[in-house]
């Protein structure tokens, strides 16, 4: 058995311990019951955002936008397409930065949409603009 990853639960944000090998299974978080991967974007506040990315084993994509942002919203589309790519080697997730303005200040967000990968709670890659699903998928396995 390989060894096992800490996978959040998108709902009620318990620690999971998933073998690694059993990711693309699925599953459904032991406290309460609800699936681990959705293949959908995850909507992050600040509470959420800290369990996400700060105890998850897996890399977390964090898409920074707003809605007024043109190009934020031109992107969602392709960004809810890489979810369904993505996961469960990765989990997505989307953060509203009129929404949560001090957590968009705390990592220097200055353009939208602004893409950042998290691994183990640290920031390890950045991208500004938008890309079409093909981009972000190749994007996030290249810098995973």
């Amino acid at each position: 058995m390989a060894e096992p990853r800490i996978v959040v639960c998108p709902n009620c944000h318990a620690r999971n311990r998933v073998p690694a090998d059993r990711l693309a299974d699925g599953g459904a978080c032991g406290k309460c019951k609800s699936p681990l991967f959705r293949g959908e974007p995850l909507e992050l506040d600040a509470a959420s955002f800290e369990a996400q990315v700060g105890r998850s084993e897996i890399p977390v994509l964090v898409d920074f936008w707003a809605p007024w942002c043109g190009p934020c919203r031109a992107m969602a589309p392709a960004f809810a397409a890489a979810a369904r790519e993505l996961e469960p080697e990765f989990r997505l997730a989307k953060l509203n930065t009129e929404e949560e303005q001090q957590l968009a200040a705390h990592y220097g967000i200055r353009s939208i949409p602004t893409l950042i990968l998290f691994h183990h709670g640290r920031e390890v890659a950045r991208q500004s603009g938008a890309m079409n699903a093909a981009e972000l998928t190749r994007w996030a396995r290249q810098r995973r």
